[in-house]
């Protein structure tokens, strides 16, 4: 299916365009590498169980019996759910005896959920 351009987002018959500007913002644009890795990690965040299991992380370390019941889903859900975040660095894992205990990798994964709930609460 093909996209229309809207009339008003079309460039004016006046307009010369930024060629002057566009090599320096080519330059600096994202590499294909890093936006794959960065629309992976807000896929991450596109799926609602793993919003909940975030914000429950939010909260302090949990082990996955804890998640389940505070989901109410099976284990192998929440192991699956966890498995996928772990690999894209957004939960850490802790192993203490047969039990995982898992919270956020960084601080960053809780500034970022965190600014993003407050948007979507936002007017």
């Amino acid at each position: 299916m093909e996209q229309s351009i809207h009339p008003s987002q079309e460039c004016d018959a006046t307009c010369t365009g930024s060629d002057n500007e566009l090599g320096r913002i080519k330059e600096a644009l994202i590499d294909d590498q890093a936006a794959s890795q960065v629309a992976d990690w807000f896929k991450a965040f596109s799926d609602p169980t793993r919003v909940k299991l975030i914000d429950a992380l939010l909260q302090r370390e949990l082990c996955v019996h804890d998640l389940t019941t505070l989901l109410g889903m099976g284990q192998s859900a929440v192991s699956h759910q966890l498995r996928y975040l772990r690999n894209l660095r957004i939960v850490k894992r802790r192993k203490e005896g047969k039990t995982a205990y898992y919270s956020l990798d960084d601080t960053h994964i809780e500034q970022i959920f965190l600014q993003t709930l407050q948007h979507t609460q936002h007017g």
